[in-house]
This record gives structure tokens, sequence and C-alpha cells, in this order.
């Protein structure tokens, strides 16, 4: 399901078969949007993944990967995942990096970049990790996620994981080999049409 509060882009997914749910403007996030899409199906799933309109390549494995996770830590409500980050993205905002535990549960997730060395430079050796607009939600905590109030590093980082994070949650991040290209400016569009040209995809 596509869920959108851009009628133009309703008209283009219809076009091509999609369903599309009109959502409403007042949505903060991806994942509001999802909890709203999720109110007006009027059906019950366990999971719902939200896959971000600025991710078009990414894998179905990927997908798997983060309800699979999800499924096997019951005491987490939320899954994304992450994939190295290119040394040339260190220091770009748009790409999200994120910091995990050694059960790979999420720890922070920042525009900056983290860990952040001493020395103020990029260390070659360091496996960074860029996060993914992919997410997995268990449906119960989707209902909850819009009622909780926006806290200071949601709103300092504009990243709305953060709110899960700050509120106690816990996040299953999921490590995955990724050729990550997201659509964060409008340069990536020339980026993306390429890379799908050559592998074809239509």
């Amino acid at each position: 399901v596509v869920a959108t509060d851009d009628e133009k882009i309703a008209e283009c997914c219809r076009g091509f078969g999609a369903d599309v749910i009109m959502t409403s403007v007042s949505c903060q996030n991806g994942s509001e949007r999802c909890c709203e899409a999720l109110q007006k199906l009027r059906k019950h799933y366990d999971i719902v993944v939200n896959i971000q309109g600025d991710e078009p390549l990414i894998e179905p494995e990927i997908i798997d990967g983060v309800v699979m996770a999800l499924q096997r830590a019951p005491d987490a409500v939320f899954s994304t995942a992450a994939t190295a980050l290119k040394p040339d993205d260190a220091f770009d905002t748009n790409r999200v990096k994120c910091v995990v535990d050694n059960q790979g549960y999420a720890i922070y997730f920042s525009r900056g970049l983290i860990p952040f060395n001493k020395s103020g430079k990029v260390n070659p050796h360091f496996p960074y990790l860029l996060h993914l607009g992919i997410s997995g939600f268990d449906s119960k905590f989707l209902k909850i996620y819009p009622q909780l109030a926006p806290t200071p590093l949601q709103l300092e980082e504009d990243l709305e994981q953060l709110k899960v994070l700050e509120n106690g949650y816990k996040m299953k991040v999921i490590k995955v080999d990724h050729d990550a290209h997201g659509v964060d400016a409008p340069e990536d569009v020339q980026k993306i049409e390429a890379l799908m040209r050559a592998r074809n995809i239509q």
C-alpha cells in the first residue's frame, strides 16, 4: 500500500496499479502516516513495514530480514536495517548514521558522524553504519507512537526513530550488504535513474 497525502503521488501510483491510501497532511513523519494508513485499512496485522519512498532500490531480502528481526526479538517494538557507510557520506547530514550494542539493538541515530573520535577525522578502519529508510513496527506499538509527545533528541536531529529510543523502547537493527542509494536530495535522482538503467530496472 502506498500511503501519501499528495494527490500527484497517488495518481502516479494508481497508474501502475498500486493500492493507495490518502493520509492527512498533519502526519509529522512516516511512522504517523503508517499508523493512519493501518487504521484506514481496518485489517489486523502483527507487523507493519514502512519502506520510505526515497529508498527505491531496497531489496526484498532486506524487507524479510527486518520482519524476521522483529519476530525474533520479543522485547523490541521496532526493527530497521543498516549497511556500511561510505567515507564520502561521513559528513552528509542527509545520510543518517547509527550505532548498535553487542546484541544488535540500537543505541543512537544521528545526522552527524557517530562514533566521533578525538581526531575529528573519519577512521578508515572503523565499521561506521548507515541507516536505511525501512522500519518494522509491532502493530500495537505503531498505534501508540503518535500519542507519544515529541522528544528533545528527535526534534534536534529531526529523526523519528529517536522518539522510540527516548521513551525506553527497544529497537533491533540488522546489518545488511546494500549498495545504498537513497533519494535524499534532488541531485540523487539522476544517480538512481542511472543505476536503474544499469540494472535494467523499469
